[in-house]
């Protein structure tokens, strides 16, 4: 699966966004997940997995809690995804930018409302 299979999921990804807000034990992932979803413990658990499994997320015990946190190495490969398309968007946008200041800058010189009082002595 690619980074964007996995954020495909919208259970994932909020599992994802909780643990973007730092450690967080299983039982208060499954708390939020299934409180927002109304799925079951294991299938939070399997959701959990998928997210280690594809570098998302990693895990560590704490005596008899289990702490799951963010990893970068699934984030980054979307990342390096949305990077290759980038640049497309970002030259397009610039295109797009400089055109509108082409034309607002065209429509500020034709419209005589638009000139100062100086300007018309």
């Amino acid at each position: 699966m690619t980074a964007f299979d996995i954020l495909g999921d919208p259970v994932r990804r909020r599992i994802v966004e909780v643990l973007a807000r730092g450690e967080t034990a299983a039982g208060e992932i499954t708390s939020v997940v299934v409180d927002e979803f109304g799925i079951t413990q294991p299938a939070v658990s399997r959701h959990l997995r998928i997210l280690r499994e594809s570098g998302f997320a990693s895990n560590r015990q704490s005596g008899t809690r289990r702490l799951y946190s963010l990893d970068p190495t699934g984030v980054t490969e979307a990342r390096h995804w949305l990077d290759t398309i980038e640049a497309f968007w970002t030259g397009a946008l610039d295109a797009l930018s400089t055109e509108l200041a082409r034309q607002n800058q065209t429509s500020r010189s034709s419209d005589p409302a638009s000139t100062t009082d100086l300007e018309r002595t």
